[in-house]
């Protein structure tokens, strides 16, 4: 004999509790989620680090751009990391990564790093997506900051 529990048997307190907790956090989460900024830029310590969209160049080359922004003074380390997209794939094709460092005076600025790559582009009439991951410290006097973490660009379409 099969004993099915009913739709008026009582849940324990931890269950309700649970279940509760999960449909709060979820109404919460949910627009927390959508509210996130579609942009990759990252401000730490008065710099502000922003992986641009690779732009195409020429004979497959693409210009992996970074704009970078300090208030004051300060010197800034900058990991660049540049893949090629594979669809869906487990792994993208690693392209290469460039170290910069750069240092702004009293009155801070604004600069535009480039970093330029070749883009194995298979096929007479193909195209590859490229992206750039990003990550950076500042140091101010003597000390370092800790590393931000990773921020992908936007992806651009690098054609034959």
């Amino acid at each position: 004999m099969s004993r099915t529990p009913s739709s008026t048997t009582p849940r324990p307190r931890a269950a309700k509790f649970t279940l509760v907790a999960a449909v709060t956090l979820g109404l919460l989460g949910g627009p927390v989620a959508w509210a996130a900024p579609a942009a990759a830029t990252t401000s730490y310590r008065g710099c502000t680090v922003d992986p641009l969209r690779p732009s195409s160049q020429r004979n497959h080359w693409a210009d992996f751009r970074i704009r970078l922004d300090c208030r004051d003074n300060g010197t800034v380390e900058i990991k660049q990391l540049r893949y090629e997209d594979q669809g869906g794939r487990r792994h993208d094709d690693f392209l290469g990564g460039t170290t910069f460092w750069w240092s702004f005076n009293r009155r801070g600025g604004t600069v535009t790093l480039h970093s330029y790559d070749v883009v194995p582009i298979q096929g007479r009439h193909s195209s590859e997506r490229v992206y750039q991951l990003v990550s950076f410290r500042v140091r101010v006097g003597n000390h370092w900051s800790n590393w931000t973490r990773w921020e992908k660009s936007a992806e651009a379409i690098v054609r034959r």
